[in-house]
């Protein structure tokens, strides 16, 4: 079992630079998408990350070996592939669609998604934390939807497709997540990562028009290199965060990523109104955030609230 290095204080800094830059992701991406299409975008963030990750691991010779894998890791390795292919494009496509809060708020349920699929595959144990967070998570979506509920429920336009294109992207990523987590009791996280950001891109090439970039403003140029780093270092501030503080506390922290996504918009916004614009939302909705967020912290945190209620009840009834 893998212990934390107790550094809880450097792991919730480092939780926080990951929501950080998860959080202003999808603003990048909006600007660089008014430009190029999904795939290529996705090909350019692929490739970048995934080649500097072969550059890295080759200076360092940790290459992966593929005879480890075997014939069922192989399986798994294109089920990974396909998932994160998958959840990148169609993330894409739905946030062209969605405002930037909005589409990082659907993405919550790919943690919830997770967890009920880990229930099945990995006979996880679903807390009753666990429980009234997907409750509180549910309730803040129909508040957040509050204005669109009528044509979310009633009609497929460009809102209903963007909302169910995100939605759909968020639910393949759980093939990605679960195919992960066996890999990585064969390879490194690093070794993982490069070859699926490789293989992705390597699959996507025939659909790409790589030129598009050229057709990019400067500020949209460096928009482009931030997501391709973006994702990299992202990711990589996640794998060490775990290093030092417990998987739940990461995962709730990480939760506050929508919040950063609108904190980030309405600055934006009012910085360069040419080139963001407001989230289009109430005050109700705005609460229902708030509410979705609390939500997937709890779902996070359930296991160790529980164990943590139960441990001060033993203490309690030992006392007396």
């Amino acid at each position: 079992m893998h212990i934390t290095s107790g550094r809880w204080v450097f792991g919730l800094l480092l939780a926080l630079l990951t929501a950080l830059l998860w959080g202003i992701l999808p603003i990048k991406l909006k600007q660089v998408l008014q430009v190029m299409d999904p795939v290529t975008v996705t090909w350019y963030r692929l490739a970048v990350s995934g080649g500097l990750l072969f550059a890295w691991l080759a200076a360092r010779r940790r290459l992966p070996s593929f005879g480890r894998l075997g014939g069922k890791g192989k399986l798994l390795m294109l089920v990974a592939i396909g998932g994160l292919l998958g959840n990148y494009v169609l993330y894409l496509i739905g946030l062209k669609l969605l405002s930037p809060g909005t589409a990082q708020l659907v993405v919550q349920l790919g943690p919830v998604l997770l967890l009920v699929a880990s229930v099945f595959v990995f006979k996880e144990r679903f807390s009753l934390g666990q429980g009234i967070g997907l409750v509180v998570l549910l309730a803040g979506f129909g508040l957040f939807f509050n204005q669109r509920l009528e044509e979310l429920l009633t009609s497929l336009g460009a809102y209903t497709t963007g909302v169910l294109t995100i939605l759909l992207a968020t639910s393949i990523w759980v093939f990605y997540a679960l195919s992960q987590k066996q890999l990585l009791t064969v390879w490194g996280s690093q070794q993982v990562m490069m070859v699926m950001y490789l293989g992705c891109a390597l699959l996507l090439t025939p659909w790409v028009h790589p030129l598009e970039a050229l057709q990019l403003s400067p500020l949209q140029g460096w928009l482009l290199l931030a997501c391709c780093l973006n994702t990299l270092v992202a990711y990589g501030a996640f794998a060490e965060a775990l290093a030092h503080w417990e998987a739940s506390r990461v995962s709730a922290t990480l939760a506050l990523t929508p919040l950063v996504t609108f904190i980030a918009v309405a600055i934006a916004a009012w910085a360069w109104p040419e080139y963001v614009h407001a989230e289009d939302i109430n005050a109700l909705g705005y609460l229902g955030a708030v509410t979705v967020v609390l939500g997937s912290a709890l779902v996070a945190l359930g296991p160790s609230l529980v164990a943590g209620w139960k441990a001060r009840r033993a203490r309690t009834v030992q006392a007396h």
